[in-house]
């Protein structure tokens, strides 16, 4: 019995050994070689979605003649007038302009990402809204019974 366990104690320290081994072949094998690359300045296009026109997609990379895919998210409350890569800093909306019934405001630049071709200042405009935001501030829901 004392022999078994013996053998048994042996065998797992191999196997523990040998997939230990294997782990460092596989990191090493990523660090260098093929899968390297020594390119500094690459070039991003858009991310395009995988469906519909937001959430989990893909956008190409390139640097000198090679090219990969990178994930990438398209947030769904982006504007597309100027896409997912251009971060601007809006100021307040303006008032109502009754001839057009939209009201505008204006934005400039905080970060383009990816090296995105972004404009330094954008306007955006809306219609106006008809609804009156005063709401009563008592409680919801049923009241105490009675």
């Amino acid at each position: 019995m004392r022999g078994l366990f013996s053998t048994i104690i042996v065998v797992l320290v191999v196997l523990m050994i040998v997939t230990t081994e294997a782990g460092k072949n596989k990191k090493e094998k990523n660090k260098g070689g093929k899968g390297a690359s020594d390119c500094v300045e690459w070039r991003y296009g858009s991310c395009v979605a995988n469906t519909g026109d937001c959430g989990a997609g893909t956008r190409e990379a390139t640097c000198n003649e090679q090219t990969k895919k990178v994930k990438c998210r398209v947030p769904c409350n982006w504007k597309k007038d100027f896409g997912p890569d251009c971060k601007y800093k809006f100021g307040n909306w303006g008032e109502c302009d009754t001839a057009t019934n939209t009201k505008s405001r204006s934005g400039s630049l905080v970060k383009a990402l990816f090296n995105a071709d972004c404009q330094q200042t954008i306007s955006v405009s809306k219609p106006c809204t008809t609804k009156i935001k005063n709401k009563p501030k008592g409680k919801k829901g049923k009241g105490k019974g009675n």
